[in-house]
């Protein structure tokens, strides 16, 4: 297939590319920068220049590929509104292009809250939620299935983690603890995030282009919910840092997602596709050292 990739160079989508060019696709890539685009050749893909608010040129490129991955997204929480705006604009435009095309559409979101349970792939993302704005463009990539796409989502749990992550979730949770002079969680700590490794998010974004049907809702989750109270004590064990509960509040919309339980399952997924996820844990990744020295 040929495929489009948005966020081509970045942390999923690197690893996505690589694994794409690998299973012997052609894989053009959305870069934004010149250094952005020299890493998209260096994983054997075609870079193509571009933000994601170039829609005519998204358009094109869409128009003559097979599948698309649409994994670009800001995770500047001051930029969160626009960011979402902008990607349901462009959805809509996608859909009217590759209307009845049969085309391959599946994009990044986020594991649901589901209160009291364990999320699954039938639960809705809560519009209201921390970063609630995702809602809005998950039912915008589901709604082009009605338009002759073959569209649907893979939902990343809170932390998709590795060697190299310097900008997600955990990432900017150390980074923050290093700042306060504290590793933090809230309440107990007993609070869940949901896992994966990077490259078993990749892998499952693969067979989703390749496999599934329109309409999915996958869980790219290896770990149903990794106590945050763990994740704080493994980071205090790195840094040297003393560990402790911490008031959300002064931690804006950070401090919302630190102190939400989360757990989300992937078993409908993995008997869908046969997706079998065995990359390290993430507290195997902090206690090696990935996200502290």
């Amino acid at each position: 297939m040929r495929v489009l990739v948005t966020g081509a160079s970045g942390w999923i989508g690197s690893r996505l590319t690589r694994e794409l060019v690998g299973a012997g696709h052609d894989v053009v890539g959305l870069a934004r920068s010149d250094a952005s685009a020299e890493r998209v050749r260096d994983l054997g893909a075609t870079a193509l220049r571009g933000e994601m608010t170039d829609h005519d040129l998204l358009v094109a490129a869409a128009r003559e590929a097979d599948a698309v991955a649409h994994l670009a997204f800001t995770l500047d929480f001051n930029e969160f509104g626009e960011a979402v705006d902008n990607e349901v604009r462009l959805l809509a435009r996608l859909g009217q292009a590759l209307r009845g095309s049969g085309t391959a559409f599946f994009a990044a979101s986020g594991t649901p809250t589901s209160h009291a349970t364990v999320a699954t792939e039938r639960d809705r993302l809560d519009p209201d939620g921390p970063a609630g704005g995702r809602a809005r463009t998950a039912d915008a990539v589901l709604a082009l299935s009605d338009l002759g796409l073959r569209s649907g989502l893979v939902r990343m749990p809170r932390t998709v983690h590795g060697r190299g992550d310097r900008n997600g979730l955990i990432a900017m949770l150390v980074a923050l603890d290093r700042r306060r002079g504290v590793a933090a969680y809230v309440g107990d700590g007993s609070n869940r995030w949901p896992a994966v490794h990077v490259d078993d998010a990749a892998h499952l974004f693969r067979l989703a282009l390749e496999q599934a049907p329109a309409g999915s809702v996958l869980h790219a989750v290896a770990e149903e919910g990794v106590a945050l109270r763990d994740v704080a004590e493994a980071v205090a064990r790195r840094t040297g840092l003393p560990s402790a509960s911490v008031d959300p509040a002064g931690l804006g919309v950070f401090g919302a997602l630190l102190g939400g339980d989360q757990p989300a399952s992937s078993a409908l997924t993995r008997r869908l596709l046969d997706w079998l996820p065995g990359g390290p844990t993430l507290l195997e990744d902090l206690e090696a050292g990935h996200y502290t020295d």
